[in-house]
């Protein structure tokens, strides 16, 4: 089988970057995109360094023009797309529903539900005339319960899981797979932020896992 050309979004940390090395690890061709340049260069300084190619491509996933480009992008570098890893994701403004605007919805929906929708849209541009794929978008155990100081991050997973249920559908026949992954805890950058928001409040407010 040739090597496979996968593209991370929001591969810079986190999930996202772990992803990242472990395919390297296995010699893909790689692109990692996200919003921060200096620290995607490093990690594909870092990438490279492993033996694997890989590049950077800048991406805010809540812009269609900014995501288009980067699938273009990667289809100009390695002439194809094999593997898609939507990683792209915010914890939001965790606390109480009564807490919640607008703005924080818009927030938190805005990158992890328009962000995902956006990027399954050019994934699949891609991949359906190839007649092969696989698009795996990252849920998380929210996406299938709901959770107390968290009602805005659980329902854009709820949306994450609705998406990818209906494009696994509209997709099916033509050689694509699409599925999600819904992760427990896990030691990353944004869980600490959501941990430290939720020591501050009362006990009785506090998120369980």
């Amino acid at each position: 089988m040739n090597t496979q050309v996968v593209l991370i979004t929001g591969g810079l940390t986190g999930i996202g970057r772990a992803t990242a090395l472990a395919f390297a690890r296995e010699g893909a061709q790689l692109v990692v995109s996200g919003r921060r340049d200096e620290d995607g260069q490093k990690l594909v300084t870092e990438i490279r360094k492993a033996g694997a190619e890989a590049e950077f491509i800048h991406a805010d996933v809540r812009r269609e023009e900014e995501v288009r480009n980067l699938i273009d992008k990667t289809v100009e570098r390695f002439g194809r797309l094999d593997v898609a890893v939507n990683t792209a994701g915010t914890e939001g403004v965790p606390g109480p529903l009564t807490e919640q605007t607008a703005d924080s919805y818009a927030a938190t929906f805005d990158t992890n539900v328009l962000g995902t929708l956006l990027s399954m849209k050019h994934e699949l541009r891609v991949m359906v005339p190839q007649k092969n794929g696989s698009i795996v978008n990252i849920s998380s155990t929210y996406g299938h319960t709901g959770a107390s100081g968290a009602s805005i991050y659980s329902a854009s997973k709820h949306a994450v899981e609705g998406l990818t249920k209906s494009a696994a559908l509209e997709a099916a026949g033509t050689g694509v797979r699409v599925n999600a992954i819904a992760p427990g805890p896990i030691e990353t950058a944004m869980l600490n932020r959501f941990v430290k928001t939720e020591e501050k409040k009362p006990v009785w407010s506090r998120a369980s896992h």
